[in-house]
């Protein structure tokens, strides 16, 4: 088993074991699907790697339940913001 699963501070940086248990397996079925790592691992276990990407804050889920990066902000909503200031 992998250690850093035996400790509450991977399950409280997520918000508890059923949204730990969410991200990991939304993210393995990304990697498995072709995704790429988010970090460096000397490993080729999806597991560690999934690990390693939460414990250096790479990904989290977001208020609906889906993964997020960091790299990829949760779409706000409305209109893209326009500069409307150089036009006459």
């Amino acid at each position: 088993m992998i250690d850093e699963l035996r400790e509450e501070a991977i399950v409280n940086k997520v918000g508890g074991r059923f949204k730990l248990s969410t991200l990991i397996q939304k993210r393995l079925v990304a990697l498995n699907a072709g995704s790429r790592p988010l970090v460096t691992a000397a490993t080729e276990d999806k597991l560690e790697i999934v690990i390693q990407e939460i414990l250096q804050d790479k990904i989290f889920l977001d208020t609906s339940g889906n993964v997020r990066t960091v790299a990829q902000p949760e779409e706000a909503g409305g209109p893209p913001e326009l500069d409307l200031t150089d036009l006459q």
